[in-house]
């Protein structure tokens, strides 16, 4: 049976989210004691205080990233959801996108996960850390260049950090890419129609929930876990 997350730090990054605000929920009600990361959302991040504490954090900073990680001193666990959707239909916009996708979507989430996991293995704790990516980085969709460029770079490089944290002093590293979920970046587009065709021709039995991401998540927060460098795809089978 699953060991309790009851009373381990546990870093969220992008906690105020759609998908981030029910992990928060989720490991706080565990018992988790969680160190939520927001950008710029004081108003949402206030409505979560009572399952942990919030703190300003933009990756893009490394000052802000030092700052998140130093309010868990005791850091066992990171959950990193940041991410921008990139979504780019002018052309001209494309170098725009690409830069600020590999920044929000990379960048910062990776130079997060690598400092926590040094700060882990320093203190002798074998934590773990959950990147989520998407299924577009996964599988191949026609106008994503922008957003599935990097976090196929982030799926890829979280296998290489799990790679560097084995040993005694083990660091699990692993990967989360949600399908199209009722929560987060996916809104707009369950809005517009887009992927109604996947219900209507059975591809999938309903569109994903961010309590389907959460259990995944917290898979791979299991304290006695023995699976590194590995990805789950929640999408319901629609990426098959």
């Amino acid at each position: 049976m699953p060991e309790t997350l009851s009373g381990r730090q546990i870093v969220v990054a992008g906690g105020t989210g759609g998908l981030g605000s029910v992990c928060v929920r989720s490991l706080a009600e565990e018992g988790a004691r969680v160190i939520f990361g927001y950008k710029s959302n004081e108003t949402r991040a206030e409505s979560l205080r009572e399952f942990g504490t919030p703190v300003q954090a933009d990756l893009a900073d490394a000052e802000a990233r030092t700052r998140l990680l130093d309010a868990a001193p005791a850091l066992y666990g990171l959950a990193v959801y940041t991410g921008v959707p990139a979504r780019v239909s002018d052309p001209a916009r494309m170098e725009d996108a690409l830069l600020e996708s590999h920044l929000v979507n990379y960048a910062g989430p990776i130079l997060l996960a690598r400092e926590a996991a040094a700060r882990m293995r320093k203190s002798g704790t074998r934590g773990a850390i959950v990147l989520v990516s998407t299924m577009q980085a996964a599988a191949l969709f026609a106008g994503s260049t922008a957003y599935a460029g990097a976090k196929a770079a982030l799926l890829h490089t979280a296998k290489i950090l799990a790679k560097e944290c084995r040993g005694p002093e083990e660091v699990r590293v692993n990967v989360v890419c949600p399908g199209v979920n009722r929560a987060g970046m996916a809104e707009p587009s369950i809005a517009s129609g887009k992927y109604d065709r996947f219900l209507n021709e059975g591809i999938v039995s309903r569109f994903g929930r961010a309590e389907d991401v959460a259990r995944a998540v917290r898979f791979f927060l299991e304290p006695d876990g023995y699976v590194t460098g590995q990805v789950i795809t929640v999408d319901g089978g629609l990426t098959l």
